[in-house]
């Protein structure tokens, strides 16, 4: 097969670079929307959110890294979201410095963690000092080879229902993708998580147990099987979710269909499934009340998270202007291992798929 000239590589290589990336824009819970900042590499002025802002579209690179936490450089958002115990909370993740383009990954998992702030709102809460629990995890669809992540590549937003039984409080919750496509490497794997704060109502009483909480960093090392993952490209994957299992206090009623499920390896670990299903709707937003804090509870299975796949991608795209941005190229040596290069972009330039 012809390989491609290098006036043709180079262009593309820099614009796979400055597209390659992405971040949370919008959430909905329980049909209110609250739209995000974009980056502020993009230069803008921040408004009120509820979605903590980070600095850039890149990935937080490196288990340890201190940005793990809630994205690179997150700083606090102004407001609270009202949210009820069953509420639905969907996750629009977008490409580009202004969110202009789609989400440009495909392999990888979805999971989402929460975390108390104790009495004080979530505004007003260093997430460094956070102690997170699992409540959803996805890996990969029933084939054993399609990702649920690649759903948000084609403009679907990423869906978990908040515990039916959790106690009221003030919570952030941890929305992360990990990007795998570099993940055959030890350090290659690209994390994005985004943190959105939460104020909680109802009359809940479910808790983590203290051996289900995990702080970031720390919950991940770069060489755990869910991390480093050499096979990454072979069909029918074993996957194993990487950080702890999700809480037992979760009702296994909330879950949907079973997909693929791995064990837990770092943290306070143990066995738990990636799974997905439809959920109902949420029950609309409700003030605080009391502080959520550890305390055992009883067994359950794990809860579900899962993807809504629209009929077209026009809505959320019409919120955003496209990214015009650009940046330098990258050596050719990105040829053979490109850094925050997506599988489907590798596919474009050099005419295979991994």
């Amino acid at each position: 097969m012809k390989k491609p000239s290098l006036s043709v590589v180079i262009p593309v290589l820099t614009a796979a670079s400055a597209y390659a990336h992405g971040f949370v824009s919008d959430l909905n819970i329980a049909g209110t929307d609250y739209k995000g900042n974009d980056p502020t590499e993009g230069g803008v002025t921040p408004f009120p959110s509820v979605i903590r802002q980070i600095s850039t579209q890149s990935p937080v690179k490196g288990a340890m890294n201190p940005s793990i936490n809630c994205g690179m450089n997150a700083t606090a958002a102004s407001l609270n979201a009202n949210a009820n115990p069953g509420d639905l909370i969907e996750f629009y993740w977008r490409g580009g410095t202004t969110g202009g383009n789609n989400w440009p990954h495909n392999t990888g998992p979805i999971m989402t963690y929460m975390a108390s702030c104790g009495d004080q709102t979530c505004d007003k809460y260093d997430s460094t000092q956070a102690k997170w629990f699992k409540i959803a995890q996805q890996g990969l669809e029933p084939d054993g080879n399609t990702w649920y992540q690649a759903a948000i590549m084609g403009g679907a937003p990423a869906n978990i229902t908040l515990p039916s039984n959790i106690a009221p409080g003030n919570y952030l919750i941890r929305h992360e993708l990990i990007s795998l496509q570099l993940g055959m490497s030890v350090g290659g794997a690209e994390f994005y998580p985004s943190c959105s704060q939460l104020t909680v109502g109802g009359s809940g009483t479910g808790k983590p147990q203290a051996s289900e909480l995990v702080s970031f960093p720390g919950a991940y090392n770069d060489n755990d099987p869910g991390i480093y993952v050499p096979n990454v490209y072979n069909g029918n994957l074993n996957y194993q979710f990487p950080g702890p299992p999700i809480a037992s206090f979760i009702d296994p009623s909330e879950s949907g269909s079973s997909g693929n499920s791995g064990t837990s390896s770092s943290g306070n670990s143990g066995s738990s499934s990636g799974n997905s299903g439809s959920s109902a709707g949420g029950k609309g937003g409700a003030s605080g009340g009391s502080n959520s804090s550890p305390s055992d509870g009883a067994s359950a299975s794990p809860s579900k998270c899962q993807l809504k796949r629209p009929a077209n991608n026009v809505g959320i795209n019409s919120r955003r202007s496209l990214d015009g941005s650009t940046s330098p190229g990258r050596s050719l040596d990105v040829r053979f291992y490109p850094k925050h290069f997506s599988r489907a972009m590798r596919g474009v330039v050099f005419g295979k798929r991994r």
